[in-house]
């Protein structure tokens, strides 16, 4: 046998992944399941983006290999969509790389800055493939609790408490996943600061920032962010393009051009139709995201329900497309979810998989029908 790579004893196959298998068998065996798991909508993008992407089939460049720094009008549109929506002002040419969904640009990131016994702070609870990251290049994954005590914020008195002499990035996700939390101006500017102090690259993740929410922000909007921070970004939450893989990071042009130089030798540019399409989506007007909360708040109202009748207690000042729910003391999130999926056949993600403050929490997506949240209340009841 040949031998594995040694990396790949570090990590394991991504939990939806092998739990998506599992529910698929049961829907193969003809059970009715009901997916609450997972964030992917269910809705259509806006009928110009569908619109843009027909056209773009006959254009003569569509089919050919495209720029690794993307059409120059994708970032011209994402320059005008930061000002607009986030007052940062961003230079088009020199300080954002479009992605091929912002889930690459981690790993871009990481390889780009981590050599292994590099330090990596991590946020616990937090989006899995922080650490997973972490560990395929060879650094070190060092975690930072969360708590709803704290409003699911960095304590940043324990922080300075430890050694941060080999921390190279913090990773941050506001608002977060999968809490729902929303940052202040504040913690932003204590994010800016923290990484001007020990020399840490702080990366925010930044897809949630337009789902049930009226004040999007952005950490670039402190002032002197760019020295320290970079932005990931996406249009699949936001604009419902999810399968479409359309992301971005943005920063300083110094940090942009060493993410290039990974990224260039890993794939060859996004494809032309879709740039096209995303070109529109960040053209869209304040009316597409007020239909689109319209549909998300009525859902979260069911889901909030759901929660109720399985006896969970929750924030209805979070945002995002998902419900964090703390279930009743003692229970156990894996077993609660596989009790509910074996006996309500209702898929609901446990708040393990985010890590270990994640332990006694469920999570529940609004990425499905007001029809089958309805069914799953009347199962549960």
């Amino acid at each position: 046998m040949i031998e594995v790579a040694n990396r790949l004893q570090t990590v394991e196959e991504y939990y939806f992944s092998k739990k998506l298998r599992e529910v698929g068998l049961l829907v193969a065996s003809g059970k009715p399941i009901i997916s609450l798991g997972i964030g992917s909508p269910d809705l259509q993008p806006p009928k110009k983006v569908l619109d843009a992407i027909s056209a773009s089939f006959k254009d003569a460049n569509a089919h050919k290999y495209q720029s690794y720094q993307g059409l120059p009008e994708l970032r011209d549109g994402i320059s005008r969509f930061y000002k607009e929506h986030f007052s940062v002002n961003l230079s088009p040419i020199t300080e954002i790389l479009p992605l091929m969904g912002s889930k690459e640009g981690i790993m871009h990131i990481s390889m780009a800055y981590l050599n292994e016994g590099d330090e990596v702070l991590i946020p616990n609870p937090g989006y899995p493939t922080y650490q997973s990251v972490t560990k395929l290049v060879g650094a070190k994954g060092v975690l930072y609790e969360l708590d709803a005590s704290n409003n699911w914020q960095p304590d940043f008195d324990a922080l300075e408490k430890t050694d941060l002499s080999k921390v190279k990035i913090m990773w941050v996700n506001y608002p977060h996943m999968p809490t729902g939390a929303q940052p202040s101006r504040t913690l932003f500017e204590d994010l800016v600061a923290f990484g001007k102090r020990h020399n840490i690259l702080i990366v925010n993740d930044n897809p949630y920032s337009f789902i049930l929410n009226d004040s999007p922000k952005s950490i670039l909007s402190v002032h002197g962010a760019k020295d320290v921070c970079l932005e990931l970004n996406s249009l699949s939450k936001t604009f419902n393009m999810a399968g479409w893989r359309v992301g971005m990071v943005i920063g300083d042009s110094v940090h942009i051009n060493n993410i290039l130089k990974v990224k260039s030798n890993m794939d060859s540019g996004m494809f032309y139709g879709i740039q096209k399409g995303a070109i529109e989506a960040l053209k869209c007007s304040n009316m597409w995201f007020a239909t689109l909360n319209n549909v998300y708040k009525e859902r979260r109202d069911l889901v909030w329900k759901l929660a109720d009748a399985l006896n969970c207690t929750y924030d209805r000042n979070a945002t995002g497309m998902f419900v964090w729910a703390k279930l009743p003391a003692y229970l156990k999130s894996e077993e609660f979810i596989d009790l509910v999926l074996k006996e309500n056949h209702i898929f609901i993600t446990p708040g393990t998989i985010f890590g270990t403050k994640g332990e006694g929490y469920i999570r529940f997506s609004l990425c499905a029908s007001t029809e089958s949240i309805e069914e799953a209340i009347a199962r549960v009841k």
